[in-house]
């Protein structure tokens, strides 16, 4: 597997796993975090009093990169039959509790790209912190 340049390639890892793995017809993602060719391009900590909308842009971009994780264990004419499981990390101060509104427009970016079978169970969890200073991170779980 060779990796695409630009906004389309592949998630690289930033430490000993891989992006995806895929057991049956089941296929899991690592965390991922809004990176292009491994560069983080979103840093901090999601203030308390923050709009959602202030941070769209990482939540879709770590979402792209969940999503072409799973969609690179796909073989030929196969893809995804639904998204089972999201998961969305948010390093938020405390006081934050847009939580669920912020994970929106994860759910939003896949149901532009899949359809009804991307909207699957969810959970938006507040964390003190993410790798690299991340603002976010995202975890799938499909199936094919």
């Amino acid at each position: 597997m060779t990796e695409r340049q630009g906004r389309d390639a592949l998630p690289v890892p930033q430490g000993l796993y891989v992006p995806a793995v895929r057991h049956g017809d089941m296929i899991f993602t690592a965390g991922m975090t809004p990176r292009i060719n491994g560069v983080l391009q979103f840093e901090g900590i999601i203030h308390a009093s923050a709009e959602p909308a202030q941070h769209a842009d990482a939540v879709i971009l770590a979402c792209g990169n969940a999503l072409s994780a799973a969609q690179a264990q796909l073989s030929a004419g196969e893809q995804l039959s639904a998204i089972l499981s999201l998961t969305v990390y948010i390093a938020a101060e405390p006081g934050f509790t847009a939580h669920s509104k912020l994970a929106d427009y994860a759910s939003l970016f896949l149901s532009e790209k899949l359809g009804e079978k991307a909207i699957g169970c969810r959970a938006a969890i507040g964390v003190a912190t993410l790798p690299g200073n991340a603002p976010i991170e995202i975890q799938l779980t499909a199936c094919v």
